[in-house]
């Protein structure tokens, strides 16, 4: 089994941060999902709030303060060795600049729009991607 082998989900949660319809992505160094373009977020510690758990991660990855969060969708990962939930919000008001803070965790960061977003692309961003899609189409 492998590190990320467990016997029960675990909890995450990924933030979809939206600057002039561009959605802030960030390529993964490990599994789950190495090499793909995903949101930022990662693990919900034991006694934290979900809302504060994606504020901190947020903060730890990129640097940036959020605003308003709204919950745009839950994402289950499931892969051969893990099971992942992530409840997955939404950020269009954002203080400071977007910078890789954990460059052992992260290997790029961008602003892509809905329409041009870079390939592989992780689970939780394309599921967030087509919420976003679905709500501008409505």
């Amino acid at each position: 089994m492998g590190a990320e082998s467990r016997n029960e989900p675990r909890v995450g949660c990924g933030v979809a941060i939206l600057r002039d319809d561009a959605l802030l992505l960030i390529r993964r160094a490990r599994p789950p999902e190495a090499g793909c373009w995903s949101l930022p977020g990662g693990k919900i510690d034991l006694g934290e709030r979900t809302e504060d758990a994606a504020r901190r991660e947020i903060l730890e990855e990129v640097g940036l303060r959020l605003g308003d969060l709204q919950l745009l969708c839950v994402v289950d990962l499931l892969t051969p060795d893990a099971h992942w939930v992530s409840p997955t919000f939404l950020a269009e008001r954002f203080e400071g600049e977007p910078i890789l803070l954990e460059p052992e965790k992260h290997t790029g960061l961008g602003w892509f729009k809905l329409d041009a977003l870079p390939s592989p692309l992780a689970l939780s961003a394309a599921t967030a991607a087509d919420q976003l899609r679905d709500r501008c189409a409505s």
